[in-house]
């Protein structure tokens, strides 16, 4: 068990939509030592926001970085003084005592404890199933830093490469455990991941696929294939059904 107060690096670019709850869910469920933020120079009122939390909780660093999610989250890195610190996506909100029920996860030998997404779009109970089990079984290959603590002794010496603007959460996981450390995946703690609208729209989901096949690796896509063929035939469904 790891007591005392963690880093929590966020990463936003016109994340206004959410950023509000988003901090809650941070402050009330998560023991700050400082919040890092990497913005990518917002043009809504992401900085706004921001600068509200840091007017209250003087615990707010502001960082900018011109890059992609690569670079973004290695200055993140770079920034943090905790012993752990967390990944905490813009568009989530954590759930209660998020980092209390984390805590029976850090051994000696874990390197990162990573808290379950939900989409806040799915709500049979059925669908609810299917989704965890592919979304877990996509963590054991892929990673995911949307709600995910991590012991920073463990990334010190990490260099994300520049090109990876999606996948660099896999090369975070694969580096973790290449360091010796177990990376724990958990269903609860957990997040509620409020997706954007652009996601499912024909468009958005094309944009998706094209992204991730410009980047990443034969061997890792084959993996994802079936797990991926999921979220692609639910989001057709939220196509057909909720226009």
């Amino acid at each position: 068990m790891v007591d005392g107060f963690i880093d929590v690096v966020l990463i936003t670019k016109n994340s206004e939509r959410l950023l509000r709850e988003c901090l809650k869910s941070i402050y009330n469920n998560i023991p700050v030592k400082e919040l890092i933020i990497v913005d990518g120079y917002s043009k809504d009122r992401t900085i706004k926001i921001l600068k509200e939390f840091k007017d209250k909780y003087n615990n707010v660093k502001i960082l900018f970085d011109n890059g992609n999610r690569a670079t973004a989250r290695q200055k993140g890195i770079n920034n943090v003084t905790a012993d752990w610190f967390m990944f905490v996506d813009s568009d989530v909100v954590l759930c209660s005592d998020w980092y209390k029920k984390a805590q029976k996860y850090l051994q000696m030998d874990v390197g990162a404890v990573w808290g379950i997404e939900v989409w806040s779009t799915v709500s049979d109970p059925k669908t609810m199933r299917l989704f965890l089990t592919t979304t877990r079984k996509i963590f054991d290959v892929r990673g995911g830093t949307h709600d995910t603590l991590i012991r920073t002794d463990a990334v010190r010496d990490i260099k994300i490469p520049v090109h990876l603007h999606v996948f660099e959460d896999a090369y975070i996981k694969d580096w973790i455990t290449k360091k010796g450390y177990r990376v724990v995946a958990c269903y609860t703690p957990f997040c509620i991941h409020y997706r954007p609208h652009v996601v499912w729209t024909l468009r958005g989901s094309l944009n998706l696929i094209a992204e991730a096949l410009s980047i990443g690796s034969v061997r890792l896509l084959s993996k994802l294939f079936l797990a991926y063929g999921f979220y692609t035939v639910y989001s057709i469904y939220r196509l057909l059904n909720f226009r």
